[in-house]
């Protein structure tokens, strides 16, 4: 399927040939920016019977804690990694706003919350739960690639009623050392706890996507969105 690419200061569009009759939110990781799964486009195969938007947001740059305080482009700050970690609040909660109105956009373009998936790698993963789980209108799924649940803690008190059953395909690398697996099946467990339905899979590789991976990508959006 061909399509147009419309880059912005603030993400990278790509529009199908035909009407688009779903959308993908797709969120980056620490550091890169809406470019980097541009490639996963075409990679994905996805038929002409199905004309996808897909828009990929760049992250505002910020100081990151974990990074000495250099300045890139993150969806919030990362101030360590453990158990009893502190973790920014306001700036998970204001990326959350972010693809909140990203939503909108598509909604008013025509495409329904029921046929919007909202994906992410690393941390652009950890927004994509923060966001469809609290989102009040059921979304088509989320996609959470090798990344981990944030604000665990607060997640029953503000979930939607409306994404209880929302489909969710969380994949990892076995041998990820950035995100190290744990964490994966931590929050994994942690969503299965409070009654979500999770597709889990994983992978021989690093912090990474792999072919395979990408194949399981392109199925499940394929199910999802048909």
């Amino acid at each position: 399927m061909p399509h147009t690419t419309r880059e912005s200061a603030d993400a990278v569009v790509l529009t199908p040939a035909g009407p688009a009759v779903a959308a993908v939110i797709w969120l980056h990781g620490l550091g890169a920016d809406g470019f980097d799964f541009v490639p996963i486009v075409d990679e994905l195969r996805l038929p002409a019977t199905l004309p996808v938007r897909f828009i990929f947001p760049h992250a505002a740059p910020r100081p990151v804690t974990i990074n000495n305080g250099y300045v890139m482009r993150a969806w919030y700050d990362i101030k360590g990694f453990g158990p009893g970690r502190a973790e920014d609040d306001a700036g998970i909660r204001e990326s959350e706003g972010v693809v909140q109105r990203y939503i909108e956009q598509e909604i008013a373009q025509g495409i329904p919350a029921s046929k919007i998936v909202i994906a992410g790698f690393s941390q652009g993963g950890a927004i994509a739960l923060q966001t469809a789980l609290r989102y009040q209108q059921r979304l088509a799924g989320v996609l959470a690639l090798s990344t981990y649940l944030p604000l665990a803690a607060s997640l029953r008190a503000e979930a939607s009623a409306a994404n209880r059953d929302v489909p969710i395909l969380m994949c990892h690398g076995v041998h990820d050392p950035v995100v190290q697996v744990q964490m994966g099946e931590a929050s994994r467990d942690a969503l299965l706890g409070l009654g979500y339905r999770i597709d889990w899979r994983t992978y021989p590789m690093e912090h990474s996507v792999c072919t395979e991976e990408v194949l399981d990508l392109s199925n499940w959006l394929q199910a999802r969105l048909a």
